[in-house]
């Protein structure tokens, strides 16, 4: 392993770090923004919640295969150790629940704004695209745990 395997190793577990917890405060504010029922609270954390997901768990998106994938030639892993094909399979599921949570969040802010600029409250297709983005986060997140759990632990699979 050269010096530049613990530079990486950081980098890799710091952008782990962002992709968690970007994940879990989005989702905590936009719980408690949710209940609040106000269209105008919903909207400015949802606007805020959207360029998060973009500036914070995109990034990390795009860090974690790269640094995780030269961590491995690094470290002289294969590239098709179980633990590692069932961290693959768990990063793509965490990917095909997030894709449309962007997509989602993105539409319950113009929801909320729209809403709240005719001085209503939340519509009701509001709250059908939030049950979805709800139902699609604990899988999720579940599945982050399930990547961290691998990560740390190598196990014979």
């Amino acid at each position: 392993m050269t010096d530049l395997f613990p530079i990486l190793k950081l980098i890799h577990v710091l952008s782990g770090a962002v992709l968690f917890g970007t994940g879990l405060g989005i989702a905590f504010f936009m719980v408690w923004a949710t209940r609040t029922r106000d269209a105008r609270v919903v909207a400015g954390v949802a606007r805020i919640v959207v360029v998060a997901d973009f500036l914070f768990t995109a990034s990390a998106v795009v860090i974690q295969p790269l640094t995780g994938l030269w961590l491995i030639r690094l470290h002289g892993y294969g590239l098709t150790e179980r633990w590692l094909l069932a961290t693959y399979g768990l990063y793509v599921f965490v990917g095909l629940c997030w894709l449309p949570v962007v997509w989602i969040q993105w539409r319950m802010a113009r929801l909320a704004e729209a809403a709240a600029s005719r001085g209503e409250g939340l519509p009701s297709a509001y709250d059908r695209l939030y049950w979805t983005w709800f139902a699609l986060g604990w899988p999720a997140f579940a599945a982050v745990i399930g990547i961290y759990a691998l990560m740390l632990f190598k196990p014979a699979l």
